[in-house]
Order: C-alpha cells, then sequence, then structure tokens
C-alpha cells in the first residue's frame, strides 16, 4: 500500500497491462482516489482485456488526481484527452444531470444490492443513455462505499447539523438543499482540497464515502464518523465514447465486456473492504456514529421533502427513478 501511495503522489501512473511495452492503444484512467474499489476494477478489467487481446492495449491507472482536479478530469474524458474516469456520480451531474437519480437515498442498500441493481437490463438500458450527447458514457457502475458524514463536532441526530459547514458529494440541488433546511451550510469541494479544509478547520466537516476517510487517514483530524441513512458513494466509469468506437469493433467489445465483468467481479473484494475500513477506523480511535431510527426517518424525510425542487430542474429525474426504484425492488426480492 505504501509504494501505491507513493507512486501516486509522485505522479507516476499504476501500469497493469502485462503487453505494456508492445501495446499500441493507452487508455488513462484516473480517479481521486486509491486503493479502492476503482483501482481494484482497473485490476480485473485489464486482466480481462489482457487476456482477450494480449498486447493490444496498455492501461494506465492515475489515482490520487494526477490527472488534475475531478472538475479538470471529467472535462478532459468529455473531449477525449482522457479515455476514463471514476468519480462519484454527483461530480458528473454538472455535465450530465441525470446522473443525479443516483444520489438518491434508499435506491442502494449495499454493495451487493447494487451489483444486482446494475445487472437488472431494465436498469442497464436506462443508465447506458446517461452522459451520450456529452461526447461520454458509462461503461461499468459499483457502489464504491457508503456515505458517512465526518465532523469535528460529531452528529448524532438532525439537529446536530445545524450551523456547520460541510462539504458536499456534489453541488446539485438534492446535495445542497436538505442541508441548507436543517441550517448547515453545504458546498461542493473536489476530494482533494478536503482533508486540508478539514485540517485547518476552514470546513467543519465532510459527506464522502467510508474508505476515503481510512485510505486518507481522516481519522488524525476528527473522529466522529455518522453513517448517513440509505446513502452510498456510486462511481461510474465513464469513457470518452469516441474513443470507444475508435477502437473498432472488436476492441470496442473486448473492452465494453469486459468492463462489465470487472463490475462483477470486484463484489466480493468491496465488501471485505468495507469491513476492513470500519475496523481501521475504530483501532485509530474513530468512532462510527448511526443515528437512532427516528433521526433517521427525519433526515430521509427531508431529502424527500426537495424533491420537487429536483424534478423542476431535471425533468428526466422521476422516469430514471422510477425505472431504477423498481430494479432496487426486483434486486431485494432475489
Amino acid at each position: 500500500m505504501k509504494s501505491m501511495i507513493k507512486a501516486a503522489l509522485v505522479g507516476v501512473p499504476l501500469l497493469f497491462a502485462a503487453g505494456a511495452t508492445q501495446a499500441q492503444i493507452k487508455i488513462k484512467i484516473s480517479t481521486p482516489t486509491v486503493n479502492d474499489m476503482a483501482q481494484e476494477w482497473a485490476k480485473a478489467f485489464t486482466a480481462g482485456v489482457e487476456k482477450r487481446a494480449p498486447g493490444k492495449i496498455k492501461v494506465e491507472f492515475y489515482p490520487s488526481n494526477q490527472l488534475g482536479p475531478i472538475p479538470a478530469t471529467v472535462e478532459g474524458t468529455a473531449l477525449g484527452t482522457i479515455e476514463m474516469i471514476s468519480v462519484a456520480s454527483g461530480f458528473l451531474v454538472g455535465l450530465e444531470p441525470r446522473f443525479l437519480v443516483l444520489d438518491m437515498p434508499g435506491l442502494f442498500d449495499n454493495t451487493e444490492h447494487g451489483r444486482k441493481v446494475f445487472s437488472d437490463p431494465e436498469a442497464r438500458a436506462v443508465l447506458s443513455q446517461f452522459g451520450k450527447s456529452k461526447g461520454l458514457e458509462p461503461i461499468a457502475y459499483f457502489v464504491h462505499s457508503p456515505l458517512y458524514l465526518l465532523s469535528h463536532k460529531p452528529v448524532r441526530k438532525v439537529a446536530d447539523l445545524a450551523g456547520q459547514k460541510l462539504r458536499m458529494p456534489g453541488g446539485a440541488p438534492l446535495h445542497l438543499e436538505p442541508y441548507r433546511k436543517v441550517g448547515a451550510s453545504p458546498l461542493s469541494m473536489p476530494l482533494g482540497e478536503v482533508l486540508p479544509a478539514m485540517q485547518n478547520k476552514t470546513i467543519d466537516g465532510a459527506i464522502s464515502g467510508l474508505t476515503v476517510y481510512t485510505g486518507f487517514k481522516y481519522y488524525d483530524v476528527a473522529k466522529g464518523m455518522t453513517a448517513l441513512p440509505g446513502s452510498v458513494i456510486i462511481a461510474p466509469i465513464v469513457a470518452n465514447s469516441a474513443f470507444l468506437k475508435s477502437l473498432g469493433p472488436d476492441l470496442e467489445k473486448v473492452v465494453r465486456e469486459e468492463a462489465m465483468n470487472a463490475e462483477n467481479a470486484i463484489v466480493p473484494w468491496g465488501v471485505a473492504d468495507e469491513a476492513a475500513a470500519l475496523e481501521t477506523w475504530r483501532k485509530n480511535g474513530g468512532e462510527v456514529i448511526k443515528m437512532p431510527a427516528e433521526e433517521e426517518k427525519k433526515y430521509i424525510d427531508n431529502v424527500v421533502s426537495i424533491l420537487p425542487v429536483v424534478y423542476a430542474a431535471n425533468p428526466n429525474f422521476k422516469a430514471d427513478y422510477d425505472v431504477l426504484s423498481a430494479a432496487a425492488q426486483r434486486a431485494r426480492s432475489k
């Protein structure tokens, strides 16, 4: 792990393809995180591609914002200067508003349930259209991590949010308005800026995935980490559409199929990683807080109350939500 983090800091990509020196096509994958689901996906994806198209593709994985902050890498993927990116879906909303539906609390129960939802043909058909008009498209989805709120002042009930300046995993009304309604001051901030902002108390707290907090040792900054009801980070693998087409039909098929194969293959790793992250947090003096049932209901009700605003801003939201919600129900019955 130390060597991976060191590589990320000095700007050296992690090369996964066995045939890198003979590769004719380069795929750069950018992510703001390290040692997580995105990296495991890249490993599995590369192994599958290399097996089916040996020596033809070199995969370079750039973790920890090596290719730039999130907004720049999203734009770079849309323009084609970066082939693929994995970021929290909330940071794709500015380019493609339909990604917002993935941040609706209550859709995804956990990592395994997310795999079932994303494997649902009806859900997949809708999701496959996200971003296409903007020059990019998702080729894989996974539940990156449950969402937690880390704050210098621990949050044990909804009222504790009042007066706190908090970083959100996105800048859409769905991310911001529920917190404004309870008296907090929410703001959108790229992941790379969050840790120093927490250290110098420019912000009081942040919402992010569980494994981000352990991977970057946030337990040295704050201890109270509150589980947010029914909330997870979805981090799609998004690819430049023109690049996919440039591969030709045979290699494009390989890339698309191995992207989905890797999506399913990493689920057990994700389940184990979540458990390990919670253990790491506690071992380093951190507290994992679960709000009482009545407070969890109050939290969800507050989010739901701003849906009319969301519907007004995003005409596709309700239709997309209905499809995913139905897929989520089918997945629960399996």
